[in-house]
């Protein structure tokens, strides 16, 4: 990263950063997406078994990976206030971190996952795809929340291209996985929905290997670590962390855990209903990694421009990543609601499930937009460091809006399960104004602190 003096400048670094981003986070996804086309393609039980796996399994992971994220903003300000040594500290703790909460969610997915299925009163088949579905994922859950540190570290300097490339060359094995472990050809075990989890998890060790390796034998990254520093143990930098990380994770946890009791509460509709709105949240999440990806360099590129006391630099970046998200999700939206029924089709050869799936599909304009104003916001605040505020603000939106909304409308109106669609893009656009606010509130403060220390100086 460097130092930018234009608005054009400004664009061709956020481009620089978010492009391999953006394909990295659709790598990413991609995994998601082989798993529920090929499962769909399986049966519609299994696509719903995997549904339900996913909903518990999405709000665990996004939201301890959240806390993990930390490292990113940490590190970008480490590198902008030009405190590089400082960067290998808050990476190897960022790793034993990572190591803690990976053993902490396997123990307890080990007690309390039956139980959980048990309580949602799901068909037999449905209920056993999830648990295996499950217990296949859990099995990548270390190499996956150490990457996420890796990854966060690599962001931070700037280097994005790399993580891109390999997430492209470990595709091909997630793919050959998932076909071989669903439908049971050249001789491994038909698993169904649940092979998916087993793929994914052999995925995760992979792209967790690469990295490592990579940042080992690079001197671009092994100037920042080493293993001795491993042994440099402090609770106070593990502390610094999570300070951060914890709201960061919490306003993640709030917004997918959202959606997952969103999929408990449609669980108590048919199989078609469950199908089709995994497919349509599917392909809205799909869509959401352009504005997740935007979000990403932004975080990155203000918290190196506050590290390094640029504070309009910082504000620029903040509400250009905004602008592009929603001009981005207006153009993406529009072309999902015109091609519902073709996008829907890719999802299930059932003609019931492609019908209620495009059905749902005709929100995903405004919740496309609501969503890419919230999520980018919330990256600008991260860059500032300032989620505290931001945790409550997601809180209040996604819990007390989104969801009492979207029940009220799904269960006393015509809408039915459309409601919740409904009550999301209300929550969601809830939490895009609040976030806002907030957002020209700190750069307010911030740009006033700058003016008094030039009048003192």
């Amino acid at each position: 990263m460097y130092q930018t003096f234009t608005m054009k400048e400004k664009i061709k670094q956020i481009f620089v950063l978010l492009i391999p981003i953006l394909i990295t986070q659709l790598g990413m996804f991609s995994m998601v997406f082989f798993n529920t086309i090929m499962s769909g393609k399986y049966s519609s039980s299994d696509l719903a078994g995997v549904a339900i796996g996913s909903s518990i399994w999405n709000p665990i992971f996004t939201g301890l990976s959240g806390i993990l994220m930390a490292v990113s903003p940490i590190a970008a300000q480490r590198i902008g206030e030009k405190k590089n040594k400082e960067v290998a500290s808050v990476v190897t703790h960022g790793i034993y971190l990572a190591f803690f909460i990976a053993f902490f969610v396997i123990l307890i997915g080990f007690f309390f996952l039956d139980p959980i299925l048990e309580t949602m009163n799901l068909p037999p088949s449905v209920q056993q795809t999830a648990h295996d579905y499950l217990t296949g994922l859990s099995f990548g859950i270390i190499p996956l929340f150490i990457y996420n540190v890796l990854r966060s570290f690599i962001y931070a300097l700037g280097k994005t291209r790399v993580v891109m490339v390999i997430l492209l060359c470990s595709l091909p094995v997630n793919f050959f996985l998932n076909y071989v472990l669903i439908n049971g050809h050249w001789g491994f075990p038909e698993l169904g929905g649940a092979g998916a989890g087993y793929a994914t998890s052999v995925t995760y060790w992979v792209i967790a290997g690469i990295t490592a390796y990579i940042i080992k034998t690079s001197d671009l990254f092994s100037v920042y670590l080493s293993l001795k520093q491993f042994k440099q143990f402090s609770l106070d930098k593990c502390m610094e962390i999570l300070k951060i990380g914890v709201p960061m994770g919490l306003s993640i946890f709030f917004e997918t855990s959202m959606f997952a009791v969103v999929t408990i509460l449609i669980s108590k509709f048919n199989i078609t209903t469950i199908a089709a709105y995994q497919s349509a949240l599917n392909i809205v999440a799909f869509l959401y990694m352009i504005p997740i990806s935007i979000s990403m360099a932004q975080t990155v590129l203000v918290g190196f421009e506050v590290g390094a006391k640029r504070y309009q630099d910082a504000r620029a970046y903040s509400w250009l990543g905004i602008y592009l998200a929603i001009f981005i999700a207006f153009i993406t939206g529009i072309l999902v609601v015109l091609f519902r029924y073709q996008v829907a089709g890719l999802y299930s050869n059932e003609t019931a499930v492609i019908n209620v799936t495009a059905q749902f599909l005709i929100y995903a304009l405004f919740f496309q937009i609501s969503d890419a104003i919230q999520a980018t916001a919330l990256a600008a605040l991260r860059g500032y460091k300032d989620v505290n505020l931001a945790f409550i603000m997601t809180l209040i939106a996604y819990w007390l809006i989104c969801l009492p909304v979207g029940y009220l409308l799904s269960h006393h109106t015509g809408l039915g399960a459309s409601g919740y669609w409904i009550g999301l893009t209300i929550g969601l656009l809830a939490a895009g104004i609040g976030l806002s606010i907030r957002l020209i509130y700190i750069q307010k403060r911030k740009f006033s602190s700058v003016q008094l220390e030039s009048l003192i100086s």
